[in-house]
């Protein structure tokens, strides 16, 4: 077999796992801030205070707002995604085999770089159990008394309302809400935003939030899933590597070894614009 082949394999393969990542992988990565190409171990993130109008007298200096600045440091961390192809596999089965790595490759970066998101938004306030974010403590199915008391609670942070805010919730979550005629029923929303728009339709803007089915987020024991809502300025991600390929022949598994990688970080910027409802299961 020439060089050539094999380069032309090592090209194919990485642009297949880049292909199937961007189309199947994170859910999350494009609804927080994002800093790419980050050279280091670590990225800063700015947090900008509120400024205040004033007024001044005819001839009088300006009054500076003084608006205050912070910054929040996400660190990055490297993750790998191998597997073997055996060589003599690769000449009976080399498109189905490569293609199936990939995916795989893709899948397992996809779900990391979630998990690194959600791992630092669970950092965030969690507010109650129960219908609202207020009174009893007994957990709850996700109801639409949440979302109320949530656009309550991003409107009195000055959350902005302009599209970026949204809400992960889990399958389970999903469904219960297909029971709230206020979510579903065409009499109360209309029909450009009935949730039943296709078998495989699974998000829905509702209240301000663009809501959607989740399957990574974590539970507490077995019985409350951790619903995230939040908007997008609330939270950082950090890219040092984005998705690349390595194909390396290893003489001794008479194989090539097949390795996806990334490295990136997330940090949580401004509390006030996120928060953990936890939801029966």
């Amino acid at each position: 077999m020439s060089a050539s082949i094999s380069n032309a394999f090592i090209t194919q393969f990485e642009a297949e796992v880049h292909m199937a990542y961007q189309r199947m992988g994170s859910k999350l990565k494009n609804l927080i801030r994002t800093v790419n190409g980050v050279s280091g171990e670590s990225v800063k993130f700015q947090k900008v205070g509120t400024g205040e109008a004033t007024t001044k007298a005819r001839h009088a200096e300006v009054v500076a707002m003084n608006i205050s600045h912070t910054n929040v440091t996400a660190t990055l961390a490297d993750y790998y995604a191998s597997d073997y192809v055996d060589k003599l596999d690769e000449l009976k089965t080399n498109i189905d085999e490569r293609a199936v790595i990939a995916n795989n490759a893709a899948y397992a970066l996809g779900r990391k770089t979630d998990s690194i998101i959600t791992t630092a938004m669970s950092s965030a306030t969690t507010v109650a159990n129960n219908a609202g974010a207020n009174g009893a403590s007994v957990a709850t199915d996700m109801n639409v008394a949440k979302f109320k008391d949530m656009q309550a609670l991003f409107g009195n942070n000055d959350v902005p309302d302009d599209d970026q805010r949204y809400w992960a919730i889990g399958p389970t979550q999903w469904g219960d809400l297909l029971a709230e005629d206020n979510w579903s029923n065409l009499d109360y929303i209309g029909p450009s935003q009935l949730p039943f728009a296709g078998m495989n339709y699974t998000a829905k803007r509702f209240l301000g939030f663009l809501t959607f089915v989740h399957s990574g987020l974590d539970t507490s024991g077995s019985t409350d899933r951790h619903t995230i809502a939040w908007h997008k300025s609330s939270m950082g991600l950090g890219v040092g590597s984005e998705v690349r390929t390595e194909v390396n022949y290893i003489p001794e598994k008479v194989a090539h070894l097949l390795t996806s990688y990334l490295s990136m970080g997330s940090i949580l910027i401004d509390t006030n614009g996120i928060r953990v409802q936890k939801c029966a299961e």
